[in-house]
């Protein structure tokens, strides 16, 4: 029995993956072949009180059958988080790596978009940081956003 590495590789990727709370709350139409702009709000699972705002590009069947590059959607992201209520922190990853709040596929192999929640613990910050995952390009495109704790419950 032969095993195919990207199959593997794409199995645990989905399988670690954290579940998707992504709830569309916006629709941009952009030009007139059907090109969107899609604006999903997605709560911190780790962080009561705290929700981004995600806006990212969705291509058309018309975009994608005249400029090719049918099963992949661009990197480009845009994030924005904030208080929206009393902010309970629990269990989080406090290193400088931080860990992965939200993923979502953005070509059909190997391409994700990621938000990370990063804790900076001496400005009492939450980092938020939206990027593309790309086994063969990297992430060059992000953008952040910041939460401050100020009388946060943070966990022990």
């Amino acid at each position: 029995m032969t095993c195919k590495p990207l199959a593997v590789l794409a199995a645990v990727a989905i399988l670690a993956a954290p579940p998707l709370t992504a709830e569309q709350v916006g629709e941009v139409g952009v030009d007139w072949v059907g090109n969107d702009i899609i604006i999903d709000a997605i709560a911190d699972p780790k962080v009561e009180g705290v929700t981004c705002h995600i806006a990212y590009f969705d291509r058309s069947l018309i975009d994608r059958l005249s400029q090719g590059n049918w099963f992949e959607d661009p990197s480009n992201a845009s994030i924005a988080c904030r208080q929206t209520g009393p902010i309970r922190i629990g269990d989080i990853d406090r290193s400088e790596d931080g860990e992965d709040v939200f993923r979502e596929s953005r070509s059909i192999i190997l391409k994700s978009l990621r938000i990370k929640r990063i804790f900076d613990e001496a400005n009492q910050t939450l980092i938020y940081l939206a990027h593309a995952q790309e086994l063969t390009e990297g992430s060059a495109k992000m953008s952040i956003s910041t939460v401050p704790l100020y009388g946060a419950q943070l966990a022990d």
